[in-house]
């Protein structure tokens, strides 16, 4: 992807969350130049990879196949104590985060506002291929039986809770708009916690035609 286009959806998500009454912290919008000399009183920040992180999961078309969020809050089972995590999320109609599940974490995915969010779910076998068993899920703290493939619908205010193990993929419904998505679990950890069905791109590759407006995650190490 190129810096200009993370730039520019940057921006973009800034105006939504604006538009949805949702507050990042400060440093949210700090320029890359802020950040220097500031490892030791953010270290917090930049060694659980709180702040902007964006993929287009090596899709080339962030639209149809991206992702674009902000970390809040995670901890880091080797430097600290704290065992939870915390995202926001845009989702846009029929912009598809793949199928994937996760070992460790478990998570509920929160409709915050805007459109209605799509999810297709399978529970996973043994072989990490999708089960043709039923399996239960708790959406609000009411428990459902769905069979193999099921769509759950989240309006907004409803939310789903995903155990270790559930393939899910999920997008925002056609004519509906944008989705503010939230996302609370145990600790995230985005390097070795995805188990993506297809092979997909996590991080994107970065071609830098202009400066960074904010910095993602992936560029903590380069800047401060």
């Amino acid at each position: 992807m190129k810096r200009s286009e993370i730039n520019r959806l940057i921006s973009e998500s800034i105006e939504f969350f604006d538009s949805m009454n949702f507050k990042l912290p400060k440093w949210a919008y700090w320029k890359p130049e802020e950040w220097k000399g500031k490892y030791e009183s953010c270290r917090e920040i930049a060694d659980n990879m709180l702040g902007w992180d964006l993929t287009d999961f090596g899709s080339g078309d962030f639209h149809k196949r991206g992702l674009i969020l902000f970390a809040i809050r995670n901890g880091n089972p080797v430097k600290d104590k704290k065992i939870y995590a915390e995202k926001i999320m845009i989702v846009e109609e029929n912009q598809e985060t793949p199928m994937h599940f996760h070992w460790s974490k478990m998570e509920d995915i929160i409709n915050r506002g805007g459109g209605y969010l799509v999810l297709e779910l399978y529970k996973s076998d043994e072989n990490e291929g999708f089960s043709d068993e039923n399996f239960e899920v708790s959406i609000d703290g009411v428990k459902r039986t769905l069979s193999p493939g099921s769509k759950v619908v989240l309006e907004p205010g409803e939310s789903i809770c995903l155990e270790q193990g559930i393939y899910h993929r999920f997008y925002g419904e056609e004519g509906r708009g944008k989705v503010l998505v939230g996302e609370v679990s145990s600790v995230n950890d985005d390097s070795t916690d995805n188990r993506f069905y297809e092979k997909v791109g996590r991080f994107p590759e970065i071609e830098e035609d202009e400066a960074p407006l904010h910095l993602l995650v992936s560029d903590y190490k380069q800047y401060i």
